[in-house]
């Protein structure tokens, strides 16, 4: 997902995605702790998408 799609959204759908993803991320950890997961990579992806909605909730945040 990119910056810009995100900045499109609004503070709501910002949070929603959000706990989607601090789900998934948790989903993901144990996976690997049960050593279900191949590919681990997904691990990073979901965390840098975590950290963009992060700071485009901030900046939202900042304009208001």
């Amino acid at each position: 997902m990119k910056a810009a799609e995100l900045r499109s959204k609004s503070v709501d759908d910002l949070k929603g995605e959000l706990t989607e993803l601090l789900r998934a991320q948790f989903s993901l950890r144990m996976q690997v702790s049960t050593q279900q997961l191949a590919k681990v990579d997904q691990i990073g992806k979901v965390r840098r998408d975590i950290a963009r909605v992060r700071t485009v909730l901030a900046e939202k945040a900042k304009q208001a």
